[in-house]
């Protein structure tokens, strides 16, 4: 590899790991939800109001701390309606996720304007508000080592904590799937409920415990947003990344290594989409930079249309279980 490259290369990675981090946390919190049985769209919509009460109460508190937790408040509240609307009231789970998207960006805007008069903004906030880089222990001496020490401490070494946290998540959720009694029963909620309500366990509990934990999750994404990627919250900030996340997840067929590697898929092209801006290329020309900004949609498109007929959802993903008397 030419050395010249070399740095371009690793300032690519280490800005994918950045952009990819809220589609990694949300990513997971859909793959519990659905492997529960429940469809979660509104992943977009939790992710979106959580970022708007992490930046107004880092605004009003200057700790990061309390916006974080107020954040997963917020986001599970609106995953409790959602499962009170799909598990409860057995609704139709896509118009329920539809409608708290709707709700998280209208209201949102409506609040942000009455509170603060900054056009749905909050305020910028100052460094002690935030999450900010971490340097981890030992990095000097890591950063010391050829090659290795280079990549570590462009790639890995400088991220605030909520980076770690997603990059933790990956491993904590395939263990909690795969390796723990809930994520058996949980999977098996997934694939048929009513078997699981004859040995006597609670479906609308085990549901219930699924959609808080994706809650807690894209409240974790969306403080990231507003106040570890960015230094306050703005209007449509998420920018639909939740339903990225979500086609992330299904091109991943719901577990949770290949749904990382599709987030990270997506966030390198991300990556890549900005440095192209105002590059010429032979024949072509300068790209557009709207054509440039629209790749990481084009591709959900273009996976989603080649891949979901060979992606397998769980048997009963989506449908209402009523239980047998």
């Amino acid at each position: 590899m030419d050395v010249i490259n070399l740095p371009i290369l690793l300032a690519t990675l280490d800005a994918t790991l950045r952009v990819s981090t809220p589609l990694i946390l949300c990513a997971m919190a859909g793959l519990f939800s659905e492997r529960s049985g429940i469809v979660d769209i509104s992943l977009e919509g939790k992710m979106l109001a959580a970022a708007f009460a992490a930046g107004t109460l880092a605004a009003i508190t200057g700790s990061a701390w309390v916006a974080l937790i107020g954040a997963i408040i917020v986001s599970i509240g609106l995953a409790l309606v959602h499962g009170f609307a799909c598990i409860t009231h057995r609704g139709d789970q896509v118009v329920s996720g539809l409608a708290i998207n709707v709700l998280a960006s209208g209201l949102t805007i409506v609040l942000g304007i009455a509170w603060f008069s900054q056009g749905g903004q909050t305020p910028a906030l100052s460094s002690e508000a935030r999450f900010m880089p971490l340097e981890i222990p030992l990095s000097n001496l890591i950063a010391k080592v050829p090659l290795i020490g280079t990549f570590f401490d462009t790639v890995i070494n400088g991220h605030n904590l909520l980076v770690y946290i997603a990059l933790l998540a990956v491993p904590t959720t395939w263990w909690v799937v795969y390796r723990t009694r809930f994520g058996l029963r949980l999977r098996a909620v997934g694939e048929n409920p009513l078997a699981v309500d004859t040995t006597g366990i609670s479906v609308s509990r085990l549901r219930y415990y699924a959609v808080i934990i994706c809650g807690a999750l894209c409240g974790v994404a969306g403080t990231y947003l507003a106040i570890a990627q960015n230094a306050a919250f703005s209007r449509e900030m998420t920018a639909g990344q939740g339903y990225i996340a979500l086609a992330a997840m299904i091109f991943g067929k719901w577990r949770p290594v290949p749904a990382l590697f599709a987030c990270l898929m997506f966030g390198f092209l991300d990556a890549v989409s900005i440095r192209l801006q105002g590059i010429v290329l032979p024949v072509i020309g300068e790209v557009p930079v709207q054509l440039i900004q629209a790749l990481p949609y084009i591709l959900t498109v273009v996976l989603l249309a080649g891949f979901i007929g060979r992606a397998i959802a769980p048997k009963a993903v989506g449908i209402p279980f009523t239980k047998e008397r």
